[in-house]
């Protein structure tokens, strides 16, 4: 398997903190490529990283797809549950974790812009979702695990994208009980292995 790799995508880390969690790691090859690259519009017209192929030679993309394609290999527990209520749990934190990266990746892009109304105005709309997110996640941190959902993968990856590129707004204060769990969880192999750089 290949996998469009950049070392500071909050993406491509949840996808290869899947692959550690699975035990499949071995088996990706990084692909250094820029976005720009036709070889990469040609696996995927969007043209973005992550980008797995598959071992087959599947292309597949966005996190969420890739994701669930790792967990469908090897013989580790499976990081999305079963049909069933713990499944919807795991997958609404993982649509959860997903939109404070959706909300952080371009609010850090815009930020080096001039500023006018309309741009601060989105970026204050961008920065709320991730508030409202991050106030979410706390009312929920006690029944947080060890890194064995998907939505706990993703939790895990969101944190540390804010650590990584907004340390100027930190999101630990009044978050006692996620900060404790992000604590435990960002020494675990999926987090540890994977520490956004660049």
């Amino acid at each position: 398997m290949k996998l469009a790799f950049s070392a500071a995508s909050p993406y491509v880390r949840k996808a290869m903190a899947c692959a550690i969690a699975r035990g499949i790691d071995g088996q990706i090859e990084k692909w250094s490529i820029k976005t720009s690259d036709p070889t990469l519009q040609a696996a995927n017209p969007l043209s973005k990283v992550p980008t797995l192929i598959g071992a087959n030679g599947e292309m597949l993309f966005d996190s969420p797809v890739i994701c669930e394609y790792l967990d469908s290999i090897g013989s580790a527990p499976g990081l999305f549950p079963a049909p069933g209520p713990a499944r919807w749990v795991a997958l609404r934190q993982q649509a959860l974790a997903d939109g404070i990266m959706d909300a952080s990746q371009p609010r850090r892009r815009e930020l080096a812009l001039p500023q006018d109304d309309g741009r601060v105005e989105w970026i204050a709309l961008q920065r709320g979702k991730v508030e409202r997110a991050v106030d979410a996640l706390e009312t929920e941190a006690d029944s947080l695990g060890d890194l064995t959902t998907i939505g706990e993968i993703t939790i895990g990856c969101a944190l540390g994208y804010l650590d990584f590129r907004f340390p100027h707004e930190p999101w630990r204060p009044g978050h006692p009980k996620l900060e404790a769990w992000y604590a435990q969880v960002v020494l675990l192999p999926p987090l540890a292995g994977t520490m956004p750089v660049g």
